[in-house]
């Protein structure tokens, strides 16, 4: 059996890449085992635990659940992406203790990242709901909710609640 592979472009974290990949390969792991950026988890390769999120022409996707072939052209960001407003959740998250083992932390960031775009004032509540689709098994959230409100209070110019 021959291994189909196909030539895709892309740019990942502002670099421009080009690589020959198989066809069948889902994006974490190419961005993971060809790139070097090991920041996005393999956890449950379903799509439910929120390990893998990346960030993909803008909207965080599941890496687990997208072939790298399908981001020919796209742009694509991992957590290892620099950006203002993930660097104050990457620090809100240190200080807050929002983070243990660190599995699951990639995906939390990118999609308070995406809330805070979408919503910069959101209540602890629309929070809780927008990072519902990411597992964590260590911090039981309430340090994550707290981090992100605090970046939330703190780009609009006051305290956390």
């Amino acid at each position: 059996m021959t291994t189909r592979t196909r030539r895709l472009a892309l740019t990942v974290n502002g670099e421009a890449v080009s690589r020959e990949v198989p066809v069948r390969q889902n994006l974490v792991d190419f961005l993971r085992h060809d790139l070097g950026f090991t920041g996005s988890h393999v956890g449950c390769e379903q799509g439910a635990c929120g390990a893998c999120t990346v960030v993909l022409d803008d909207e965080t996707v599941r890496g687990c659940l997208v072939l790298a072939v399908q981001a020919d052209g796209c742009d694509v960001r991992t957590i290892e992406g620099s950006g203002d407003l993930l660097g104050d959740l990457r620090q809100s998250f240190h200080e807050l203790n929002a983070l243990q083992c660190g599995f699951c932390t990639p995906g939390m960031m990118l999609s308070a990242e995406e809330l805070l775009q979408a919503n910069p004032t959101p209540s602890r509540q629309e929070i809780r709901d927008y990072l519902s689709g990411n597992f964590c098994r260590c911090t039981g959230y309430q340090a994550i909710v707290d981090a992100v409100a605090a970046v939330a209070a703190k780009r609009q110019g006051g305290a956390a609640s």
